[in-house]
């Protein structure tokens, strides 16, 4: 096991382990124990007691958050005609067809996210082995598979966030920097949760959320109840 910093340590200390905190309490303390010397990200992590090998038990998706992520995304489109010119006017960071897929295959990976037309997924398939580690393939359930280029573009640039279930049953995602305000945090907490809650598989038996906690980028767990966690 790695040993923790002293500054972790430090943060671990203030946190009550026993004890389920209220999202603001739990917003209001990771900023409060952050120690990180640059605006961190805050995030929330959902243990859900789902079977992802059951297609029917598989939580997927993209939303954009009331208040964006603070983070900007450089967007590569890959398209042709007229929808690459739209993809351009919705400020795209590249926009190619062939000769980007060719530059990606080789190894060129600076983006954050790929949006595509249907017509273009034959092409871009070939770059699975590429871009499936880095969980960058376009899908159609994250609104990256799309004819509409101008609003994926606009959604992924207005704060959009993905979220999906691992092997385990756990999703991660972010809901902004320490440097938001409370209230943008809450409310983005808010959003994500109602979008989790109501995803909940038919099939799901049993309690649906196991755990859910609350950090920043280095620090510690902050457990939350909220609604849905029963």
């Amino acid at each position: 096991m790695a040993k923790k910093s002293k500054k972790f340590q430090a943060a671990l200390e203030k946190v009550d382990r026993n004890n389920f905190y209220s999202a603001d309490e739990a917003i209001a303390l990771a900023k409060e124990i952050d120690f990180a010397n640059f605006d961190a990200t805050m995030e929330v992590s959902y243990n859900l007691n789902i079977d992802v090998k059951k297609a029917d038990q598989q939580i997927r998706g993209a939303m954009v958050l009331p208040h964006g992520t603070g983070k900007t995304q450089t967007v590569v489109v890959i398209a042709t005609g007229d929808k690459a010119k739209e993809a351009e006017a919705a400020g795209a960071d590249f926009v190619g067809e062939a000769d980007l897929i060719e530059k990606i295959n080789g190894g060129w990976l600076d983006f954050d996210v790929m949006v595509a037309t249907p017509d273009m997924m034959g092409q871009v398939g070939r770059l699975g082995r590429v871009l499936g580690p880095k969980g960058l393939m376009p899908n159609p359930k994250t609104g990256t598979v799309t004819q509409d280029v101008t609003k994926a573009v606009n959604d992924i640039k207005a704060g959009q966030v993905t979220y999906r279930a691992d092997k385990a049953g756990i999703v991660n995602v972010p809901i902004g920097k320490v440097s938001f305000d409370d209230a943008k945090l809450k409310e983005n907490f808010n959003a994500l949760h109602e979008q989790i809650v109501r995803l909940k598989p038919a099939s799901a038996k049993g309690i649906y959320m196991t755990s859910l906690t609350l950090s920043t980028t280095f620090g510690p767990g902050i457990k939350i109840d909220a609604p849905g966690m029963e």
